[in-house]
């Protein structure tokens, strides 16, 4: 699935059921790739130094469309507020549209975004 579909389906979600990470130490800022290999963000702590962003740094050549590329070097999560230990849940970024999306740290190398259209769905990203 390209980045930019799973953008979408990530700009459907409407609930998510994802436990969060045990230990509250974890830290998100960083630099995540998707477990397919297509996308690259890069996560801060942004707003009130608790909320998290995350910007679209790179693409693999297979998944740089014109969409896709619109996308680049952009919030695609902006301002995310925490909801539960190591979980966020803000607004997605996508084709012109926005919507609300969440983000689980599920270990301090793995991080999961959940959503739903038609069908649930979650993608993982590794830590680089």
């Amino acid at each position: 699935m390209t980045f930019a579909k799973t953008l979408a389906v990530l700009a459907l979600m409407g609930g998510f059921g994802l436990a969060p990470a045990l230990a509250g130490d974890l830290n998100p800022v960083g630099s995540w790739q998707s477990a397919s290999g297509e996308a690259r963000v890069t996560v801060t702590l942004c707003g009130d130094g608790t909320e998290l962003c995350a910007k679209l740094t790179w693409l693999a050549e297979d998944a740089r469309t014109d969409e896709n590329l619109e996308l680049l070097n952009a919030y695609v999560v902006n301002k995310a507020k925490p909801v539960e230990e190591n979980q966020w849940r803000g607004t997605v970024h996508f084709d012109g549209d926005s919507a609300t999306g969440s983000i689980v740290l599920v270990s301090a190398s793995t991080m999961t975004v959940s959503g739903c259209k038609l069908v649930c769905k979650t993608f993982a990203f590794n830590r680089m």
